[in-house]
């Protein structure tokens, strides 16, 4: 018998607007709150649960996150306090999380610990995007009217840092779009394929989540799509980031809000819920691979994921061969063969690698998208009791994860995990390359792609190494639509050329380095 203060999961809840006129829209925290209601509901704790709740915690709005850019800011300065306010609670503690798809994991495995320390006994875990019905409002002149001030301040938890350093940031590596897509063409270099058979790879791969959002309730784009259709350009379906096209990228203009319902199995006894509503995280880990991308040991592997993943199966005293069901996270297909190789999992593995869909096709709300993926987990394995499943997180660029593996079966014994800090320790001091933040000579591209807009290309990035001393560099190409047409059509990796330092503008303003091909 599972120990009193094991810390379970008992509830889960969903809401996805769509099809809704502009007058009608909900807000963030309407959504928000319809999933929390759903996630009381399905616990089955009846009208004294929602009082019992004695912590309720908020996923970062990416209005607040730091590149929102001209998005509404602090429609919501306490945003669990007007949650809580909309379910009848009265929680002790209100929590508001840093930036990072990881997050919801993260506060899964936090709340699991102070559970079984004793600092928490009952916790509402939420959050929330509304950014499709935003800026949909916006492009016909209008701004919702949304927010609200029940008076006092959250408690910040997490650590708010920004995701690329200012030598990235003024080679436009703060979009993820420009970002992940260095990552594809590592992978394909390190396995050996050609850009044509590697494009028809990344089809393959996510036509299979296309599959599970064709028949997901709370999916946006519930449509299946065949390998072929996903990775060839058309008008429809662009370029972005080369390698990927439209259909390959997150989609974060989504509608959508989930809600998680924590306590211990003291707290689920107390108040009566069914135990058929029980799940418990039997491992978790949290980690960071070295934080800037230009610093990374390479780009097709993540250190952080291996270790986590070994953390967690290891508490968990499973196999991954034991897992039924993982939802890997999914914003870029890099980031899910990155995590499917650092768990020894093959690409073709039958059992898959979504239970929602994935974020190109049931959505990417925010930082709160495995906030769903966990939720539709739960019911996965209610469905089948005693079946394992395992979701893995991920945050700015392949930087920041996070894992849970859960089961309905019991978790015997005292609840205890590993300090990440332990190993996080061991990740930091990996040996990796010296970055030239200000280039010059011959080099040679590591990595690339081309960004494009929807007018077509508009420019090239390339990371690649000095040839006299090693060191990793980060540069544009020239500014020639037939060079960014080559960069598509041929080969660059392990290509020569010139590098030469960015030069400042009429402002001032340094500009990005150039790297110049000889090809």
């Amino acid at each position: 018998m599972p120990e009193a203060n094991t810390p379970i999961l008992v509830g889960g809840g969903q809401f996805t607007q769509k099809g809704v006129a502009i007058a009608d829209l909900l807000s963030p925290m309407q959504i928000m709150a319809e999933a929390a209601k759903r996630a009381l509901a399905d616990a089955k704790g009846g009208d004294a649960l929602a009082k019992a709740l004695d912590t309720v915690a908020v996923v970062r709005f990416t209005a607040d996150s730091p590149e929102a850019g001209g998005l509404p800011k602090n429609q919501y300065p306490n945003a669990p306090r007007t949650l809580a306010n909309a379910i009848g609670a009265k929680p002790a503690r209100e929590l508001y999380t840093a930036t990072g798809g990881n997050t919801p994991q993260w506060l899964v495995n936090r709340t699991a610990e102070e559970i079984a320390n004793g600092e928490t006994d009952c916790a509402l875990l939420a959050g929330s995007e509304a950014l499709g019905g935003l800026l949909a409002a916006v492009t016909q002149g209008q701004v919702p009217d949304w927010g609200d001030n029940p008076g006092g301040e959250p408690t910040q938890i997490g650590v708010e840092k920004p995701g690329v350093n200012e030598m990235e940031h003024r080679h436009a590596m703060y979009f993820p779009v420009n970002t992940y897509p260095l990552f594809e063409n590592a992978i394909r270099g390190e396995l050996g394929r050609s850009v044509k058979d590697h494009q028809l790879e990344l089809g393959k791969l996510f036509s299979r989540f296309t599959e599970v959002a064709a028949t997901n309730p709370y999916a946006w784009f519930p449509t299946f799509r065949s390998p072929e259709e996903i990775a060839t350009e058309t008008d429809k379906n662009r370029y972005v980031g080369f390698p990927y096209t439209k259909y390959l990228n997150s989609i974060i203009r989504v509608d959508q809000a989930a809600a998680l319902i924590m306590m211990s199995v003291g707290k689920a006894r107390e108040l009566g819920i069914p135990e058929d509503r029980w799940v418990y995280l039997h491992g978790c880990g949290d980690a960071n691979d070295l934080w800037y991308v230009s610093e990374r040991v390479n780009f097709h592997s993540s250190p952080a994921i291996r270790t986590m993943g070994r953390k967690a199966l290891d508490m968990a005293g499973m196999a991954v061969s034991d897992i039924d069901y993982f939802d890997l996270y999914s914003c870029f297909p890099s980031a899910v063969e990155i995590g499917a190789q650092e768990l020894g999992l093959a690409l073709d593995d039958p059992r898959g690698f979504t239970v929602t869909g994935g974020l190109p096709y049931f959505g990417g709300p925010g930082n709160n998208y495995v906030m769903h993926s966990i939720a539709t987990m739960l019911d996965k394995l209610r469905a089948k009791p005693g079946t394992k499943g395992l979701c893995t997180a991920n945050g700015w660029f392949v930087t920041k994860h996070s894992i849970g593996i859960y089961s309905t079966e019991p978790k015997e014994g005292a609840w205890e995990r590993e300090n990440p800090a332990t190993y996080q320790a061991e990740l930091d001091a990996m040996d990796h390359p010296v970055v030239d933040d200000l280039p010059e000579g011959e080099g040679k591209i590591e990595t690339y792609t081309v960004v494009h807009g929807r007018q077509g290309a508009q420019f090239g990035l390339v990371v690649g190494r000095k040839t006299d001393t090693g060191h990793r560099f980060v540069a544009h190409v020239p500014n020639d639509p037939a060079l960014f047409e080559t960069m598509k059509q041929q080969e660059m990796l392990g290509v020569v050329g010139t590098v030469e330092p960015g030069k400042p503008n009429e402002k001032g303003a340094l500009g990005p380095n150039i790297f110049t091909p000889k090809i």
